[in-house]
């Protein structure tokens, strides 16, 4: 019996000393998957040939939506194509002193657009590209007027023989709700301060009042007028023959019976008209064949720029750093995910810069329209609270920076914008909508009673009263007094002298310049270059990092996860929505719309927003 149960007891110990080395196996297989999961693995170089450009959808100055939710939205193709700006401009810029790119090679047809700051941001890297003498090669089906500013900078332009360049100029026509609000019974109550704050007159009008449609106009001809002079720069040719094409585009086409890309060579537009095989035949000239497909040598943008990305992180020995903190989007209370700008959350990353000792100075790159006035005080007070700490503040402009866009730039040591960029817009707004109509026409009413003379008076089913409305009004006009003040500090002038030039009015970023609004007419570049000199950072003594909100373990491997998962069901998800995307299209004006009136509804909320946006 004591030889069985030795016997035995010795089958357990080995059995128990196999399951405790699988699973210390299993353990570090799942570390192993881990660690895979969450590190990018650093590609090899490709070989040698053309670097190709192929940026997809819109380009941004910062990705949108959450990184777990926008990889999976990703992977199942319901997310919408977005570039990143600041990937472009890096790889463009490593490119031009890497001796294994030779040409640069321009792909538009997936680009849909940008605001005409982040063309000329990317332009600039372009022109540093072309100084070193490599080729610039673009190409396209057709291009549109965002596609054609860029394919514009190359040496070389190349058009489909069935193409077309379709040069429109900027419009801004927005939808109106008056009419469909009328027919609900619902009164709406805009609160606001400045003859120029246009922002919520889409729920009170039916059409664009004088005041918006003059101080539209005065910025749509400044975009008109930078996009004509950088195009008409860039192909030696008069920003005239770009407004006779454009306003003779009909015309022109009868003569030509049609044949738009006849038209668009006879104006000087492109180089030449080739078919995608004569374009690959020149390439193949330029920079060499590939052996194994009969190609011309190329290397795949994306690729490459993960090599650069992984190449700097191994040569990132300084110390100093200056921080470069997005704040994209519109402005709203609480947290927010990237693509939105959330009062606190942005707050903390400037909190984060002022408490780090690495961090010498910040970079304040905006491209909002503004929004919460609260969320703006928030950020506004973290960048007063940085300078104070003896740590300087640059404010860079992207497209917009209007209303709470330019509350949060006011207090920044200097602040540098495009010459195209919408910013201004200094006022103050809130609205309240009232349904007790719409209700009594369902047959609906309400009574009662309350303890205080404001009780149930910011009720949405109630009429709004006069003393409720006294009320909000003060409010928004102690907002706005209070919004001179902070610009008129930052910007040394005094209450009066913005108040002149403010009153929600929409400028341009060279009449802001002039009035005072802005310091300096540059991009990005010069803004840290700015930042680097006010904290007396020699050149090289300093590396820049755009700060992000940083995802935990766990959310890095639920996005490597998720992303997984979605490639799997991506398919047929993807498929089964399709049929509703069109429709959804469709309805997104009156969606959006919805939406931001629902946001802006909250009792003593004040907003600063513009409503501004440029096709």
């Amino acid at each position: 019996m004591a030889s069985i149960r030795g016997f035995l007891h010795g089958v357990w110990r080995f059995l128990d000393g196999l399951r405790r080395a699988l699973q210390l196996l299993v353990m570090l297989v799942v570390c192993v998957v881990l660690v895979g999961l969450l590190r990018k693995s650093v590609p090899s170089m490709p070989h040698e040939g053309a670097l190709v450009l192929h940026p997809a959808g819109h380009i941004v100055e910062q990705l949108s939506g959450n990184p777990v939710e926008r990889a999976f939205d990703e992977a199942s193709g319901q997310h919408q194509a977005q570039t990143l700006l600041w990937d472009l401009t890096e790889g463009i810029e490593a490119a031009a002193t890497d001796k294994r790119v030779t040409a640069l090679v321009l792909e538009l047809d997936a680009f849909e657009g940008a605001g005409q700051p982040i063309l000329e941001e990317l332009s600039a890297s372009l022109a540093k590209f072309k100084q070193t003498g490599k080729k610039l090669i673009a190409r396209g089906s057709s291009y549109s007027q965002a596609q054609y500013y860029l394919a514009a900078q190359a040496d070389e332009i190349f058009l489909d023989p069935y193409g077309m360049v379709l040069i429109e100029g900027y419009e801004r026509y927005g939808t109106y709700f008056k009419g469909a609000l009328d027919k609900l019974s619902v009164d709406v109550h805009l609160f606001r301060v400045g003859k120029f704050k246009s922002a919520a007159e889409p729920y009170i009008r039916s059409d664009m009042s004088p005041e918006d449609r003059e101080e539209t106009l005065g910025y749509l001809n400044g975009l008109w007028s930078g996009y004509r002079s950088a195009v008409a720069a860039a192909r030696g040719l008069q920003p005239e023959a770009l407004q006779t094409y454009a306003d003779g585009f009909a015309t022109q086409i009868q003569k030509q019976s049609g044949d738009t890309a006849q038209m668009a060579l006879d104006a000087g537009l492109v180089t030449a008209l080739k078919t995608d095989d004569e374009i690959n035949q020149r390439l193949i000239e330029l920079v060499g064949e590939d052996s194994d497909d009969h190609d011309y040598r190329a290397i795949d943008f994306d690729q490459y720029l993960r090599v650069v990305q992984a190449e700097a992180k191994l040569h990132h020995k300084t110390k100093d750093r200056i921080d470069v903190i997005v704040a994209s989007g519109e402005i709203l209370d609480g947290d927010q995910d990237p693509g939105l700008v959330g009062g606190r959350s942005t707050a903390k990353l400037l909190r984060e810069a002022r408490l780090d000792d690495k961090t010498k100075a910040v970079v304040l790159r905006i491209d909002s329209p503004g929004g919460s006035v609260f969320a703006s005080e928030q950020i506004y007070r973290e960048v007063v609270a940085l300078r104070a700490a003896g740590k300087p503040v640059v404010a860079s402009m992207g497209d917009v920076a209007a209303s709470g866009g330019y509350y949060i730039a006011a207090p920044a040591d200097q602040i540098f914008s495009s010459a195209t960029t919408i910013t201004g817009s200094i006022g103050i707004f809130a609205v309240f909508p009232t349904v007790d109509r719409t209700m009594a026409r369902l047959g609906l009413s309400v009574d009662g009673v309350g303890t205080t003379a404001l009780s149930g008076k910011m009720r949405i089913d109630r009429p709004l009263d006069d003393v409720t409305a006294k009320v909000v009004q003060a409010s928004i006009n102690r907002g706005y007094e209070q919004f001179l003040v902070h610009v008129a500090e930052g910007r040394d002038k005094t209450r009066d002298e913005v108040h002149e030039i403010a009153q929600g009015r929409v400028w341009i970023g060279s009449d802001a310049q002039r009035l005072g609004l802005v310091d300096t007419l540059g991009g990005y570049a010069e803004a840290v270059a700015a930042a680097a000199k006010l904290a007396q950072l020699p050149d090289g003594s300093y590396t820049v990092e755009r700060v992000e909100p940083e995802l935990d373990w766990a959310g890095q491997l639920a996005m490597r996860l998720n992303t997984q998962i979605a490639r799997l069901s991506g398919r047929m998800l993807g498929k089964s929505l399709q049929g509703w995307s069109g429709l959804l299209g469709q309805l997104s004006p009156l969606q959006t719309g919805l939406l931001r009136l629902q946001q802006s509804a909250k009792p003593g909320q004040a907003y600063a927003y513009c409503y501004c946006t440029v096709q």
